[in-house]
Order: structure tokens, then C-alpha cells, then sequence
């Protein structure tokens, strides 16, 4: 199959399969990976530690294919983006907070601006910017997202109609190659994925979260402001987080302002991740996590998702 979107043309890869910049865990080897395989691979830099970038950007910088990074808008500066742009990366992708303050900067160093948005307001937003991607988030994703958004399949169409000719890539649910395909077919020029990537060779997790998204299923997933609350992560409020089941969940859940205005049981979350009771962090899992069923490299993944993508597509008989 000949892969052709908006999206291959314009950053020069075969197949419409993105690696989400997930903060920390998407590093060096798993983006390499990704852009070997000729996806595009996108570092996970959050908000843009220099030692992280020292260490992790060189390795996909060394593949000599497209790649780029990711940071979550509310928590950066333009220093850190430009220290991020001396890398030499295709593309930046903002996330979460508002991009105006970064855009030119993005598009004066050459690199592709990519904005990935919960509602529609944003994609207007990121739209009027000149966004050269927009990426359509669910509310299926895992890890953070609108604490109001939209599910997947009615958000990507929407964001799809109001931004056209802008290429959109849908997120949030995605685990295989049958997503991808359905991506497409919603008018998509693309998939970014999350989760699916958190489960592979090269992704900087430890044994004990791969475990979890193996054994994980999509229906114990929940999408909450506790473990934020309870972690004392900065966090608007307006993005909660998606994740497997937690201690902290069962025990808080609809008591947030309580949790908030409790500076004891804050400790208390610490006092359990120091002796090892609770994980260090949350297990940021998307719906998706019942389709996790191995461990192989991200670059086999990547061919997988594009077979089964190929294979769906051709079910339905698009050409």
C-alpha cells in the first residue's frame, strides 16, 4: 500500500504513525525508533530540562530522520524552547496551555508547528497561530487531557472540518494499526499515540509500569485530578490525568477540595511512595490498554500498526 497524507508529504515519512511526546518515558531510543521505522518519533521533553535534552535529543538527532519535541505549554519559557530548537528538531509540539507565546519563535528556526488541542476553541486558536499540524485529543488518552473534553471518534471530524486544510491527527484510544485505519477514515492525516508506545523495548519505564499496562484493562482506566492533587503536582485544573487504578483513587475520589486543603495526607502520599507502597508515579493508561498484549521494539511496532492499518483499510475497501 502506498501511504499518502497531508502529513507523510509534509514531514517526508511513509507512514501516518506519531509517537506522543510523553513526558519522560519518550525518550531518545523510543523516538529513534519510531523515525527509524519511518513514523515520526517526538520527544517527550515536558518542560524542557537541559540535562534530559543533553542526553536524550542526540540519539534521534543521529538517525537523520524527520523527529521532533514536545513540551507541555503551561510549564515552559522561550528558553527552553530555543534550547530545544538548537537541537535542530522538525517539529515542536506544544501541549496543554496557550502556544501563542512560542509559535514564531517555532517557525524562525525552520522547525513545523505542531498544536495539540482538547475542544474546538483551541483548535481555532491554534488554527489562527498557523499550526502546521493540530492534533485532535480524546478524552480516551491516557496520561492528561481536557477534564471536559470529547471522545475520539465525534472530536477528530469536528476539529477536521473546522481547521481544513490544516492536517489534523487524531489521539486518544489509539493502540493499533485497526485505530490508525480508523483515524484515517475520520478524515485524520494521521494518528499519534500514546499508551501502545509505553510498552515497548526502548521506552524509559520501569519493569513495574509494563506490567501493569500488560495486565491492564481499558474499563479500570479513570480520568481524575486526585493523584495530581495528592502528588502536589502543578497541574491546571482544567486537565486531569488518565491512569489505572490507584489507592489514592479509591480512597479520595469526589473529595478532591478535601485532598486539596489537606496538607497531612499530602505527606502521606510521599511517606507511601518512600517505602514503596504506592508506585512513584501514576500509570498513565488510555482506554486502549486492553489491546497491550507484548513487549516488542517500537521499530517492529510501528511496521505491525501500519500492516493491520493496511489490512483494515482494505477490508472496508478504501483504496
Amino acid at each position: 500500500m502506498e501511504w499518502s497524507t497531508a502529513f507523510t508529504e509534509m514531514f517526508g515519512v511513509r507512514y501516518p504513525i506519531v509517537l506522543a511526546p510523553m513526558g519522560g518515558s519518550a525518550g531518545g531510543e523510543l523516538a529513534a525508533a519510531v523515525s527509524r521505522a519511518d513514523g515520526l518519533g517526538l520527544l517527550g521533553s515536558a518542560n524542557g530540562d537541559a540535562e534530559w535534552l543533553a542526553r536524550e535529543a542526540p540519539i534521534v538527532a543521529a538517525t537523520g530522520k524527520p523527529w521532533g519535541i514536545g513540551f507541555l505549554t503551561w510549564s515552559i519559557d522561550v528558553d527552553a524552547v530555543d534550547l530545544a530548537l538548537s537541537y535542530g528538531p522538525r517539529a515542536v509540539m506544544l501541549s496543554f496551555g496557550d502556544p501563542s507565546p512560542y509559535a514564531e519563535r517555532v517557525r524562525a528556526a525552520g522547525a513545523l508547528l505542531i498544536v495539540q488541542v482538547c475542544d474546538l476553541e483551541e483548535a481555532e486558536q491554534a488554527a489562527g497561530l498557523g499550526a502546521d499540524v493540530i492534533v485532535a485529543q480524546g478524552t480516551e488518552s491516557g496520561g492528561h487531557g481536557a477534564s471536559r473534553g470529547r471522545s475520539t471518534l465525534p472530536f477528530v471530524p469536528a476539529v477536521v472540518d473546522l481547521v481544513s486544510p490544516i492536517p489534523v491527527l487524531a489521539a486518544g484510544g489509539i493502540a493499533d494499526g485497526r485505530g490508525v485505519a480508523a483515524a484515517l477514515v475520520l478524515g485524520a492525516s494521521g494518528a499519534l499515540i500514546g499508551t501502545r508506545f509505553q510498552a515497548t523495548a526502548e521506552a524509559l519505564v520501569e519493569p513495574a509500569t509494563t506490567k501493569a499496562l500488560l495486565e491492564g484493562r481499558g474499563q479500570d482506566t479513570e480520568r481524575s485530578n486526585v493523584l495530581d492533587i495528592a502528588r502536589n503536582s502543578p497541574w491546571p485544573s482544567k486537565y486531569s490525568a488518565r491512569t489505572l487504578g490507584h489507592p489514592y483513587l479509591d480512597h479520595w475520589r469526589g473529595r478532591e477540595d478535601e485532598l486539596a486543603g489537606d496538607p497531612q495526607a499530602r505527606r502521606a502520599y510521599q511517606d507511601d511512595v518512600a517505602r514503596g507502597a504506592i508506585p512513584p508515579l501514576p500509570i498513565w493508561a488510555g482506554e486502549g490498554v486492553d489491546l497491550i498484549t507484548d513487549l516488542p521494539s517500537a521499530e517492529d511496532l510501528v511496521h505491525t500498526m501500519a500492516a493491520q492499518a493496511e489490512h483494515a483499510l482494505t477490508q472496508t475497501g478504501r483504496p
